[in-house]
Parts: structure tokens; C-alpha cells; sequence
């Protein structure tokens, strides 16, 4: 039998914050990340700022996304979530093909029901009438998109929330029919992870050790369910992340970033990665036995430079363990 670590090789990337923060410093940045050999790149997808005021500085997350395909070169590249209530899945999906191809087949098309009222009325964006709604709309969503990326055409049958008529796309991914990932985050029990069970490559939570225990069990329920091995998904896990050799100087650089964007740090010792490599090493190992084993260092601006270019050493001393 196959196992995780077989189908998923340890991985470390970086989410850059989009909001307060120029776009020279978010490219120049990605390129620090590229260089230093992350696996992985990511942003958000607001359109509002999400820690602190909410009318401060944010840029759009696919434009950034294709932005950052055309100037990187090894780094696999997506949201950290798209919010599917803001576009047309069929509009969603050809984005994510756009950037695969800019990228060279780098692309990954990450997946939300979406949380941020605010950004909803202020576009007069239809918001649903709870969270129950939006991930109902965000399984029939993800349904269609994953036909599209593998080549098919769709056609809505009635009764759910979009309207899809013989709608078929070209260009496929590059790596071919399916071939271009497909991630979901949050970990609602009765929607969120059976969407994730039937259709997702990779899925992002984060929590304390024992929540993400409990999340991984109902998660492979619904994987028994539909009758799939849920080794088969690539478990994600972005904590507030930075690499310093005093864990004291750590935590008073992360205290100013976060200043810098309005917002005040308290510590969660559980979910706050701060200190060395040695330290936060400790600290995911509880994490990778329950399978996360692609940890992605959540990162507001001003972007971290040292703890980008520190986090091979901890995928190293990782797999070295």
C-alpha cells in the first residue's frame, strides 16, 4: 500500500500577504522565494483587507497570481483560498489555466465557500443566505470546474445555482486533462470536507494538534464514503511561521508585521511556529504524523526575507529526521 509520504513528498512554500504592501515588494519578494527553493507560492483572495482596516491597500489575487507566473521559474503558485462566491466557476476555472500556462504547468487552483461579508456588500456580490449555501455552491461549483480542467463539456441540469450550457474550455491544463490541482480549505465537517473527499488534490487547515486530529478523522470518513484513499490528498498547514534563532526576537518580529497591518499579535503557542529550525521542527512533527506534510509559512508584509530563505533548512532537517 502506498503511503502518504510515498505520494507526498515533504514541501515548505510561503503565503505573501497582498495587502499593504507594493507590488515591487510582492515581486521582488517571489523571487526571493523562487531562489531560495520554496515548493510553493501563495496569496488570498480579497478584495478587501482582511487584519485590520478594511479599506487599507489589497491587490486581486489571480492577476497577482499571473503576475508572479510570468517572473518565477520553479515554484508552484496558487490561492490560499479562492473565494468562489466572487466569480463564475467557468470564469474560475480559465483564470487557473491562464496562470498554468504563464507558469509552464505551475498552477494550482485553490478553493473556498468564502467568509468575508464585507468585500461581498460593498461590490454588491451576492453573499447567500449562510455558510450552509455557500458551500453547497461551492460543491456544485468545484463539480463543474473539475470537468472543465479534465476536458468536458457541462451543462447545468436545474435546481442548484449556476447555469452551465454546453460549456466546454480550451486550453486544458499543460501537464494535460485533470492534470492541474485542485485544493480546498476549511474544515467544515458535513460540506467542506466531503467536497474536499470527493474532489480535492490538497487541502489547507489549520489548529491545534488534537482539532486537526479530529478534522483528519472525519475527513477520511468521507473518503471511505466515496470509496477513495484519503492518502491521496496532500494535507497543507500555514501557521504564523518565522525562523530566528531566539524565539523572543521571533516573536517581537512577528509582532511588527503584524502592527504594520493594523493588527495586534496574541500568541497561540500551538499554531505560532517561532524560533529555529530545531524548535519549529518540533512543533510540526505532531503535525506530519497526522500527514500535513506541506507547510506553508503565513506571511504579512513587510515580507520576511531571512525566514524565506531558512524555511529549506527546516524541510531538510525535516527530512533528514
Amino acid at each position: 500500500m502506498t503511503s502518504r509520504r510515498d505520494r507526498h513528498p515533504l514541501r515548505v512554500g510561503t503565503l505573501l500577504w497582498p495587502q499593504k504592501a507594493t507590488w515591487p515588494e510582492l515581486r521582488d519578494t517571489a523571487l526571493a522565494a523562487d531562489a531560495a527553493g520554496l515548493d510553493s507560492l501563495w496569496t488570498w483572495d480579497h478584495l478587501h483587507a482582511i487584519v485590520g482596516d478594511p479599506d487599507q491597500e489589497i491587490f486581486e489575487g489571480w492577476t497577482l497570481l499571473a503576475a508572479w507566473a510570468a517572473v518565477t521559474e520553479r515554484t508552484q503558485l496558487g490561492l490560499m483560498v479562492s473565494a468562489n462566491t466572487l466569480r463564475n466557476p467557468g470564469l474560475t476555472a480559465k483564470a487557473a489555466v491562464t496562470v498554468d500556462h504563464v507558469s509552464g504547468g505551475r498552477a494550482w487552483l485553490g478553493l473556498g465557500g468564502a467568509w468575508f461579508e464585507h468585500e461581498h456588500e460593498r461590490h454588491g456580490i451576492d453573499f447567500g443566505s449562510g455558510f450552509g449555501q455557500r458551500l453547497d455552491w461551492l460543491d456544485e461549483a468545484v463539480a463543474g470546474m473539475s470537468a472543465l480542467l479534465r476536458g468536458e463539456e457541462i451543462t447545468s441540469t436545474g435546481g442548484g445555482h449556476y447555469a452551465f450550457r454546453a460549456l466546454r474550455h480550451h486550453p486544458l491544463p499543460v501537464r494535460g486533462p485533470g492534470r492541474l490541482p485542485i485544493m480546498i480549505g476549511g474544515g467544515g465537517e458535513k460540506k467542506t470536507l466531503r467536497t474536499v473527499a470527493r474532489y480535492a488534490d490538497g487541502w489547507n487547515l489549520s489548529g491545534s494538534v488534537e482539532e486537526m486530529k479530529h478534522k483528519v478523522d472525519v475527513l477520511a470518513a468521507h473518503c471511505a464514503d466515496v470509496g477513495r484513499d484519503v492518502t491521496e490528498i496532500e494535507f497543507t498547514l500555514n501557521p504564523y511561521l518565522c525562523l530566528r534563532d531566539d524565539p523572543q526576537e521571533a516573536r517581537a518580529d512577528f509582532r511588527e508585521r503584524l502592527a504594520h497591518n493594523g493588527d495586534d499579535y496574541e500568541p497561540d503557542p500551538p499554531v505560532d511556529f517561532l524560533g529555529s529550525e530545531e524548535r519549529v521542527a518540533e512543533m510540526w512533527r505532531p503535525y506530519l504524523e497526522l500527514g500535513f506534510t506541506h507547510l506553508i509559512a503565513d506571511s504579512p508584509a513587510p515580507f520576511d526575507r531571512e525566514t524565506i530563505e531558512r524555511l529549506p533548512r527546516l524541510r531538510a532537517l525535516m527530512a533528514g529526521a
